[in-house]
């Protein structure tokens, strides 16, 4: 993953801006996509826009089953992207909330890009209508279980936010 300067940054032009967030997307897109058809259901996935070396494209990847994460990792571990290796590793983080820079959210930040909390790089809002929504029309689909299935289900559900994965590309 190459990093990318964010819109409206000095020196972009608006047209420009969108060409670099059209790349962004399709690179965030064919990850998602890939790692979710062959691990498991992803949760959340994010990619830092920090231009630090220890967190500069960094994308990390929260599955629903905590059990997808450790096979996703030792076979991407053997894989390239974009000509270099990927280095692949689990993340005690569980809520990339926490890890996220509140200043940056508000832009507010006066560290920049060389912040140690993540600056999250945003996916268009197409693109996350595409790929999360299409969780939100599975669950439509699915019959509302009963009140003592969902019980068991939230419970299992929150102990599966063990693990999650992380990836240098």
């Amino acid at each position: 993953f190459t990093h990318f300067k964010k819109k409206g940054s000095s020196g972009i032009n608006a047209e420009y801006g969108q060409e670099l967030q059209d790349h962004f997307d399709t690179f965030f897109e064919d990850v998602f996509v890939e790692v979710e058809d062959r691990y498991g259901e992803i949760d959340e996935m994010n990619v830092c826009d920090n231009l630090g070396d220890h967190l500069m494209g960094n994308v990390y990847i929260k599955f629903v089953n905590e059990a997808s994460a450790k096979p996703c990792v030792e076979s991407l571990n053997n894989r390239w992207y974009n000509g270099a290796p990927i280095k692949a590793e689990l993340s005690p983080v569980t809520d990339f909330r926490e890890a996220c820079c509140r200043q940056y959210e508000m832009g507010e930040c006066t560290r920049a890009g060389f912040c140690n909390f993540m600056h999250l790089k945003p996916i268009s809002k197409d693109l996350r209508r595409t790929l999360y929504g299409r969780k939100m029309k599975a669950l439509r689909r699915s019959p509302s279980p009963s009140p003592e299935k969902k019980k068991k289900k939230h419970k299992k559900h929150k102990a599966n936010h063990k693990l999650s994965g992380r990836l240098y590309m």
